[in-house]
Formats: structure tokens, C-alpha cells, sequence
């Protein structure tokens, strides 16, 4: 006998990004996890992919949670600390430059949202992700449009992740002034791409990148480890010409 589907999940637009989780909550599919990522689009630096599950009563306590990209630094680092008081449960992973140049931006994501999903002590009922679908995950998930906005677990897992990109990148500054990491973060921005141009890649760059790849190429150096295939900020890289690719990196994050 086939088990019953659950009831269809129906959230106003207008109720709040709290909603889609507590209509979730109420129907007996959670505790509802919620994935998102930093560093897809950069052109050095880890990729880092966090998930999060939240209390389902904290509105309140964690009033102001959305997009990360939405809040000031000294806003995400405040929510930050309290994400990490208040939730229930969270991963972080941070993954090297090394791996995404081997399998690429998209997989590499794909890959951390897995291992973020599966490291977490709690196991969710059901996982939310921002903007696409993931397989292989140990529970039911949709994707959210916009779901750093729209779902407040995701946006949760958008200030984890980022909050630790960024604190690695101010780091990498220190062992790498003549780059600047601590201001783009490793982002394709006109004073990092003149930085490459001058000093060229360093081990902490994404060699799959075109422009890391051209970069290189003024100086006369070779990848310092196995690159699959070059990424531009149109798509895959062959035979010097671009072609679409589900691994295009998407916007700074």
C-alpha cells in the first residue's frame, strides 16, 4: 500500500521568510535544514558551504536574519554570533581552491551541500536550498528561489558560510598583502585583477578560471595542480572559446 503524500505546503508571500519552515514544521517535516554557499563566483579563495537547522520559535531573537549579502559587515558578524547561540544545529564546510578546480565550481557545491547535510548531528526532516536541486541528500529538499531571502534557515546558513569566507580571506591577506583579499575577498574586482596582472597566481587562486589562467600565462607559469577544465564569467572554457556550462560562476556572494 502506498503511504499517503503529506499535505501541500501553501506560504503567503507576504508572511515573512519564518513561513515556509513553520509551514513545514506543522505538518511533521522537520526539523527543516537550510543550505546555502559563499565564493562560487570568486576567483580565489575556498568555496564554503554551510547548513543550519533554527529554532522554530526564534523569530524574534534572531529578528533581522535575511541574505547576507543584504547586511553590513558589522550586522552579519552580530547575527553570526547569535546563529551560533540560537541554533539548533549547523555545519560548515569550507571547501580548498585545489578541489574546485578539480571538479568544478558547480560539483564542488554540490559536494560541500552534501557533506554540510550529512555532518550535522541533527538529522532534518526536510532541507531547503537556495536556488537549485541537489541529489544524493539523506532527506527530502526542494529549492528556493531566492531562498536566502524567502527562508530564514537559508539565510542562516548564507551568514554562516560567509561570515567564515570572509574571516578566511582577511587572513589570506596577511600571508598575501599584494592582493588585497581582505577588501574583494577574492572577487574578479578591477584592483584584483590588476594584482594578478602584476604578481600573478598564487596557489590560493582558482586556476579552472580564465582569468587566472591568462594571468598566468604573463608570467610564464604552469598550474600547480590538476585543473579540469577553465571557467570564465560566461561559462566553460575549450579550446579557448567559452561555451555554457552548469559550473559558470554565478554572482559575488
Amino acid at each position: 500500500m502506498t503511504a499517503p503524500r503529506p499535505q501541500r505546503v501553501v506560504v503567503r508571500r507576504d508572511a515573512g521568510n519564518w513561513a515556509l519552515q513553520g509551514a513545514l514544521d506543522r505538518r511533521g517535516l522537520g526539523p527543516v535544514a537550510g543550505v546555502d554557499e559563499a565564493g562560487r563566483g570568486a576567483c580565489a579563495g575556498p568555496l564554503v558551504v554551510a547548513s543550519c537547522v533554527l529554532r522554530p520559535g526564534d523569530a524574534k531573537r534572531l529578528e533581522g536574519l535575511t541574505d547576507s549579502k543584504l547586511l553590513t559587515e558589522r550586522a552579519r558578524e552580530r547575527m553570526y554570533d547569535l546563529i551560533l547561540d540560537r541554533a539548533v544545529d549547523y555545519a560548515v564546510m569550507v571547501i580548498p581552491p585545489a578541489e574546485v578546480d578539480l571538479f568544478g565550481v558547480h560539483a564542488a557545491n554540490i559536494e560541500g551541500m552534501r557533506r554540510a547535510i550529512a555532518t550535522m548531528s541533527t538529522h532534518p526532516g526536510y532541507v531547503l536550498i537556495d536556488g537549485f536541486r541537489v541529489a544524493g541528500l539523506t532527506a527530502p529538499s526542494v529549492p528556493v528561489v531566492k531562498g536566502d531571502r524567502a527562508a530564514a534557515c537559508v539565510a542562516a546558513a548564507s551568514v554562516l558560510a560567509k561570515v567564515t569566507r570572509d574571516r578566511i580571506m582577511v587572513r589570506l591577506h596577511e600571508e598575501l598583502p599584494d592582493y588585497r583579499f581582505d577588501v574583494h575577498k577574492g572577487y574578479c574586482t578591477a584592483e584584483h585583477t590588476h594584482a594578478l596582472r602584476v604578481h600573478g597566481p598564487t596557489v590560493e587562486h582558482r586556476w579552472s578560471f580564465a582569468n587566472v589562467t591568462a594571468a598566468a600565462m604573463l608570467h610564464g607559469l604552469r598550474p600547480p595542480r590538476r585543473v579540469v577544465r577553465s571557467v570564465s564569467a560566461v561559462g566553460v572554457v575549450q579550446n579557448g572559446r567559452p561555451v555554457q556550462d552548469s559550473d559558470q560562476p554565478a554572482p559575488a556572494s
